[in-house]
């Protein structure tokens, strides 16, 4: 059996060589873009380079952290930026951008693709087509079950990759737009300022609760669980930690290394109050827990009163700077060699291996020895020069020379032979790991499609803009019915209804719902132009199988649905396998949520639209339209103008941290969603819904999204998309009459934002 890699992290060079030194089998870092911790110290390109040879000679891995969205205006800095460390050998990147996954597969081949935990990977939908697409490991959903990940990985067969100790989000990483929409910085952009962990006063069902920390989860430690990690085929073992100190990194890397190893070894795993004492004293948020593995969630997860990191015990640190930062890892190698007089100098390096049978031996010729005329080299000149390997991984044990009395050998060309031998047997070590030494690859070879973005026009045919709207729930359908039956004026006309997968399932299937069900038919049947679209949940999960079931059959049987809103990579994994088993072609769109920042990500899928992105400012927006436009590509694009922004989405419940579970009360909560609120220490008021039939919560902004005073600007560019969530009947009535009449009549709702509309995510 391939034993699972210990995989650490490193914000700097130090905590890189401290990690190898404490036992890790792989790295990962990130240089100095595109990268998701852009406030650590991160590593210039000559430090980066220098890491994968000393890596490399010890028969390690690194793998760089390209994971971040990444503009349109940015992406000709990619193939740059990358090339020395792919030319170095770099083994594999951690990507989250679609778009920039594709890119780096087309013009760095045989350097292993990775998916980011940022790309939101939660079952095997995500991993099989990510597989199909060359992707070699994923790096799933913190929030899996242990049996959820069996089953990725057996279905996809690919590498999976996961978090075993560190810090954790309280949302799906990726999902999250919370720092983004307070202050600008994104957690997408490597730049999260984490507002989960401040505190809030919370309100559920009227009740107030004390302020409180109910988004900031414990850090997570599975040093106990090894055994069961190891046994379930997980192939490496991640620990957080980029920002943190060196010490931490090197001092949870050996702690860890050192219960693998005892496992493999068939030792006892039992991790000693030593040990777990170590580990709460470096760097440890409140207490510690166990993650996602064996629960989904729960109130023990969370710091709920304390946030901040617990006491450091500062002379472990110092030992640990001590015996692995301050001390690097030396390999002994024997020196012998000839000097004869009139014959080539001749040096020789030995690897001192005992574990090999064979051990590694590099001969070097050099200039012809000569005979001395004043001054002869000695054998202890020879051995001093030979055995200058301070700044090398090898420290001389054994020296070993021939040589002829009245000699003369220059120092420096027996330094140059030094040289030649240190970097050859460098070489000889990573071939006999395995690993990469160099590529070649040409400067030239990334030009991208971008280049030509700025000459294009946004659209060569401009058409009259429609509006898409999107609902949730049962009131919000019957609002936005009465709104069309109602509306004085229809300035624009609604061409898509994307219907909530839930709410489609009891509107079509239940009872109680065949008036709504009736009405929704007769309407469609009027309005002709108007698509029926199924919005999938943002997040599929394992439990989510019954839910997809009925979905392909409501898809299958039903004539007025016509296509899927696909809000995940999960999503577009199941869709596409759906439409290669029914006979009915679907229409597709993907949400705000997919990401698409640049056009290479909307080159990744065949879809007939997509939703333009939150975080994205109108100029970038633009640019995106006029790189679409450059190639041409012919998707339909819509962009949102109104609608509460949902800043996360979670596994974690608010309701069952602060209060109870709704699924354990008698009440029924597969009608509509719960609601409570979140109050910060600006008074802003967060709404959270429990969406119980996928046993998640979605938090979303204090105020709607609305660009009412921009559609001018954009019409007949873009589509215009208004969102429902949290709206009930009459509220939806009132905004969808108000975007219908193209905004002329008086604004139904006093106060809003226009997000980032112009200022940008950082």
């Amino acid at each position: 059996m391939q034993k699972v890699e210990l995989l650490a992290p490193a914000g700097n060079p130090e905590g890189f060589y401290g990690a190898i030194s404490a036992g890790a089998d792989a790295v990962y870092l990130g240089g100095d873009k595109f990268g998701a911790r852009a406030y650590a110290d991160n590593f210039t390109t000559e430090e980066l380079t220098a890491c994968i040879r000393y890596a490399h000679i010890l028969g390690r891995k690194v793998y760089l952290t390209v994971n971040t969205l990444v503009k349109e205006s940015e992406f000709d800095e990619i193939y740059p930026y990358l090339l020395p460390f792919y030319e170095a050998g770099l083994d594999g990147v951690i990507v989250q951008d679609i778009g920039v996954f594709c890119y780096i597969r087309e013009h760095f081949p045989g350097m292993e693709l990775h998916v980011s935990t940022q790309m939101t990977i939660t079952g095997p939908y995500g991993a099989k087509l990510l597989g199909e697409m060359g992707a070699s490991r994923i790096v799933p959903a913190r929030e899996l079950s242990l049996e959820e990940i069996k089953d990725l990985k057996a279905q996809s067969g690919l590498e999976v990759e996961c978090f075993i100790h560190g810090a954790m989000c309280y949302c799906y990483s990726g999902q999250c737009l919370f720092s983004s929409m307070l202050g600008g910085r994104s957690g997408n952009r490597g730049k999260c300022a984490q507002p989960c962990r401040l505190p809030y006063q919370a309100e559920i069902n009227g009740r107030q609760f004390k302020e409180s920390y109910p988004l900031s989860l414990k850090d997570m430690c599975t040093i106990d669980h090894i055994p069961e990690l190891i046994e379930a085929g997980i192939d490496s073992f991640k620990i957080e930690g980029r920002m943190k100190k060196p010490e931490y990194a090197a001092g949870v890397t050996a702690i860890y290394r050192k219960y693998i190893d005892r496992y493999y070894a068939g030792k006892d795993c039992q991790v000693t109050p030593e040990d777990m004492h170590a580990l709460t004293s470096l760097y440890i948020r409140s207490e510690r827990q166990d993650g996602y593995y064996y629960r989904h969630n729960s109130k023990e997860m969370v710091t709920i009163t304390n946030p901040s990191y617990s006491s450091t015990d500062e002379v472990l640190v110092e030992r640990i700077r001590q015996k692995y930062i301050e001390t690097r890892p030396r390999i002994p190698v024997g020196i012998s060699g000839e000097f004869r007089k009139g014959s080539p100098a001749r040096l020789v390096f030995t690897l001192l291996d005992a574990k090999e049978d064979s051990p590694i031996e590099v001969v070097i010729s050099g200039e012809t020895v000569s005979p001395a005329q004043k001054q002869p080299i000695t054998g202890e000149n020879i051995r001093k020069q030979a055995g200058k390997l301070g700044d090398t991984l090898f420290t001389a044990e054994a020296f070993s020379f021939q040589m002829d009395t009245d000699c003369f050998y220059s120092l420096k060309s027996l330094n140059e032979m030094r040289r030649q031998a240190v970097h050859s047997l460098e070489d000889r070590l990573i071939s006999r790991h395995g690993l990469c030494i160099d590529r070649t690859r040409s400067a030239n070879a990334g030009k991208s499609a971008q280049e030509n973005t700025d000459a294009a026009q946004e659209s060569s045919s401009k058409q009259d803009s429609s509006i898409h709207v999107s609902v949730r729930t049962t009131d919000q359908l019957e609002g936005v019915l009465n709104a069309w039956d109602r509306a004085q004026t229809r300035f624009y006309p609604v061409k898509r209804l994307y219907l909530d997968g839930d709410l489609a399932i009891r509107v079509f299937s239940q009872k109680d719902h065949v008036r709504l069900k009736n009405r929704l038919t007769e309407y469609l049947r009027k309005n002709g132009e108007c698509r029926l679209i199924l919005a999938l949940s943002p997040i599929l999960r394992r439990r989510d199988k019954t839910y997809l079931a009925q979905l392909k059959d409501l898809a299958v049987d039903t004539d007025r649905i016509d296509g899927f809103l696909i809000r995940s990579m999960d999503g577009m994994g199941y869709v596409r396998e759906l439409s290669g088993k029914v006979n009915k072609p679907f229409l597709l769109y993907t949400d705000a949520g997919f990401y698409h920042w640049n056009q290479q990500s909307l080159q990744a899928f065949s879809v007939d639209g997509f939703c333009l992105p939150y975080e994205l400012k109108a100029g970038d927006q633009h640019r995106l339209l006029r790189g679409m436009a450059a190639n041409p590509m012919t998707i339909a694009c819509e962009k949102t103008v109104y609608g509460y922004i949902p800043l996360m989405v979670t596994a974690n419940c608010v309701f069952r941290t602060l209060d109870h579970c709704r699924q354990n009360t008698s009440a029924d909560i597969s009608a509509e969603p719960g609601i409570a609120y979140l109050t910060d220490r600006y008074r802003k008021r967060f709404p959270v819904t429990a969406d119980c039939d996928h046993c998640m919560n979605i938090l979303y902004n204090c105020l709607p999204l609305s660009l009412h005073g921009e559609l001018d600007k954009w019409q007949g560019t873009v589509d215009f998309r208004v969102d429902f969530s949290i709206e009930n009947k009459d509220q939806t009535e009132q905004v969808l009459r108000y975007f219908l009449s193209g905004c002329k009549s008086p604004r139904p709702y006093a106060e809003s934002t226009s997000g980032h509309e112009k200022r940008g995510a950082e």
